[in-house]
């Protein structure tokens, strides 16, 4: 539905210099691209809608004030509002939205915050959450979530944890993490997982196992970590 010009507050200023132009680039429709096109065009009167009371003007208002304004939307009700600050925030300012309600708004932060920083949000109810603090918290310090109650954030966990570390990880309930630690932990631990009841797990083990590991697992019960742990066993007598 066309908007009615006459009534606009912007008729003389904008539309009679071609910076607005009805159903296409107009701050009254009820449409984000008009909305979105009319700010770009217009970018100095983003300031005025900020507490308008449609929140997609809000929102894409947002995206053109000033950063210093920013912290005036900081409680603003709807979250496309906030998912826009937390894009936006001087990163100095991201904490205050380590809270917030939206997920979307924590993940952007957890991906925003300087890692030194996001021990913060690393009891995040939120598994998608903890999952991107996994991947960019320093390998360090990264053994508080090594028990973490979901299967993607410790695969991000097992992925990232330094070599070393990853004895801790041998026992964890998911084959899938378990093979993620046998291709990366020191060779000398791999004999911890020459029993694994997952034969993904030993094939693994057989890929990167010394002399010694490779005499067991040539005698193992699966066709294919046999055949690997021979294989091999040849190649090393090749070599010698």
């Amino acid at each position: 539905m066309m908007t009615d010009c006459a009534t606009c507050p912007h008729h003389e200023d904008r539309l009679e210099k071609g910076r607005c132009k009805p159903g296409d680039a107009c701050v009254q429709a009820m449409s984000g691209r008009q909305i979105e096109r009319f700010f770009r065009e217009n970018p100095d009167l983003a300031q005025g809608y900020t507490g308008d009371d449609f929140w997609e003007r809000r929102a894409i208002a947002a995206r053109y004030i000033s950063q210093q304004r920013l912290l005036e939307l900081i409680d603003d009700p709807d979250e496309v509002v906030r998912r826009v600050l937390a894009y936006r925030l001087p990163v100095d300012e991201l904490y205050r939205l380590i809270g917030d309600i939206d997920r979307e708004v924590r993940i952007t932060v957890a991906d925003r915050l300087p890692a030194e920083q996001l021990e913060a949000l690393v009891n995040d109810h939120d598994y998608l959450v903890r999952k991107y603090v996994a991947r960019r918290m320093p390998a360090g310090r990264l053994f508080r979530m090594i028990c973490d109650t979901d299967r993607e954030v410790r695969m991000s966990v097992a992925r990232r944890l330094p070599p070393e570390s990853l004895g801790l990880m041998l026992n964890d309930v998911e084959p899938e993490i378990r093979r993620i630690v046998a291709e990366r932990i020191q060779p000398a631990a791999l004999s911890a997982l020459l029993d694994d009841p997952d034969w993904g797990v030993r094939l693994q083990v057989a890929e990167r196992a010394t002399r010694g590991m490779l005499e067991i697992l040539e005698h193992d019960t699966d066709p294919d970590v046999k055949e690997v742990a021979r294989q091999r066993l040849r190649e090393m007598d090749d070599n010698d």
